[in-house]
């Protein structure tokens, strides 16, 4: 594994998902509600900026590596679903929702991999469409986490339509991936 600073963000990313689910397992003597929620959607928030810090880092020093490639996309699942898993639990967001999102982010992983290695790696690269459906659900989770009103903002109905939009478009984006994939696949079988 190559000790890069962009691997060890990614290492870091990783390293804060017991942090993030452990803040809302603490007893309410140390962290009300409300500061549960500022803290998970703060640690969240740092979550997906070292997400993208560590792309920007690794393709302006040079310091891309496979491994590296390999790691971000993992940590970024285990991020999301850590939270969406949460989310159910809290009751901010519907099981179908996280199991969708979810679902779709193992399916595509497996099916890239799969690709891959048959050489169509890029038959299935990362679309536009897949990047919208990123914000989306990257801009809902901490509207869902924070959950509380703020003034005249209602972060949590906000979050819900745009989880919402988001698993609509996880949908859409799996099925363009498997289309895409599909002569591939049609072939190999």
């Amino acid at each position: 594994m190559p000790y890069n600073i962009p691997n060890l963000l990614t290492w870091g990313r990783i390293l804060l998902i017991p942090l993030f689910v452990g803040v809302f397992y603490l007893h309410h003597d140390w962290l009300a509600p409300h500061q549960q929620n500022l803290a998970a959607t703060a640690i969240f928030i740092v979550a997906a900026i070292t997400d993208w810090l560590d792309g920007y880092l690794a393709r302006t020093l040079q310091q891309t590596s496979a491994f590296g490639a390999f790691l971000d996309p993992v940590a970024d699942k285990l991020m999301v679903a850590a939270a969406l898993i949460m989310l159910v639990q809290l009751d901010r967001a519907d099981t179908i929702v996280a199991f969708i999102i979810i679902g779709r982010e193992i399916a595509i992983s497996a099916l890239r991999e799969w690709m891959a290695k048959i050489g169509a790696g890029r038959s299935v690269a990362v679309s536009f469409l897949g990047k919208v459906k990123t914000a989306s659900q990257m801009v809902a989770i901490p509207m869902l986490l924070y959950h509380d009103p703020l003034s005249w903002f209602d972060p949590q109905r906000i979050g819900t339509w745009l989880i919402y939009l988001a698993a609509l478009l996880t949908l859409w984006s799996m099925a363009y991936y498997l289309r895409m994939a599909w002569p591939h696949m049609a072939e190999k079988t």
